[in-house]
């Protein structure tokens, strides 16, 4: 008899798919709290993005902040330059903010979000993006996202960099420790580097035709990434569009050579 592939998977491994990425955080201390805060909740895969590795000054702050019981996530976590290549991996990107903004996608409570991509889980690798302490994600930053979440408040919506990473590893921890469902396993989805390479040539394609021109170039590539994100693209469906466009392209060139 064949197992059932609805039965939860162990706590461990779904966790193991969750990774904390930290955007150009201010201040080293608020990284190594945020890797104790991880840690708490078995969330152990932590990134960053900032222009230069951290200093030995730097280090010595996280690894105060975290404690011994967190130094490992300390020695594996991985240092980026640019968000694209911190992103790369992941086939599910959730930004947290707490603007509110027009063509932005949709916010949801982290609640809500961890209720969404449960399923996905199995098969894919989720990216929580935080930004800044001071300004959080930028626009730039968010149109790796497909999920926005945000924490409701009572009115101020300012929270310590470490309190959001705590809350969002909070949620999914609960959901799968103490609230356990049978997990419905959906297919591998398109990493973000295979998604980014399918909005370059989709990109290109439309500016051949003069659909995108400079006065509306961001608008519909914001809102053509907005599309495809909701329709979460597996990796056949990506290289589908990508030869498509590859086709058209060459189309162009050969009709106007």
């Amino acid at each position: 008899m064949s197992a059932d592939p609805s039965v939860a998977a162990p706590l461990d491994s779904l966790l193991d798919h969750l990774a904390i990425v930290l955007v150009r955080p201010k201040f080293s201390e608020n990284i190594g709290a945020a890797a104790r805060i991880a840690c708490n909740m078995g969330i152990e895969r932590l990134i960053v993005v900032r222009d230069e590795p951290p200093d030995e000054a730097a280090i010595a702050a996280m690894a105060k902040l975290a404690t011994h019981k967190a130094a490992h996530v300390l020695a594996t976590m991985a240092v980026h330059d640019n968000l694209a290549a911190a992103v790369a991996p992941f086939s599910l990107v959730v930004g947290t903010t707490a603007r509110r903004g027009r063509q932005r996608v949709l916010e949801r409570s982290p609640r809500d979000i961890v209720r969404t991509i449960l399923d996905d889980l199995p098969g894919n690798d989720v990216a929580i993006l935080f930004g800044p302490e001071d300004a959080g994600l930028t626009n730039e930053d968010l149109k790796y996202c497909q999920l926005l979440s945000t924490i409701p408040t009572a009115g101020f919506s300012s929270l310590n960099l470490a309190q959001a990473v705590a809350i969002h590893c909070y949620e999914f921890f609960y959901a799968l420790a103490y609230e356990p469902k049978a997990i419905e396993p959906r297919p591998r989805l398109a990493d973000s580097h295979e998604m980014e390479g399918m909005y370059a040539h989709v990109e290109e394609a439309l500016t051949r035709i003069d659909f995108l021109q400079e006065n509306n170039h961001v608008y519909w590539m914001n809102n053509i990434r907005q599309f495809f994100g909701r329709l979460r693209l597996a990796k056949k469906d990506a290289r589908i569009i990508r030869g498509i466009c590859r086709q058209f392209i060459w189309h162009q060139e050969h009709k106007n050579g």
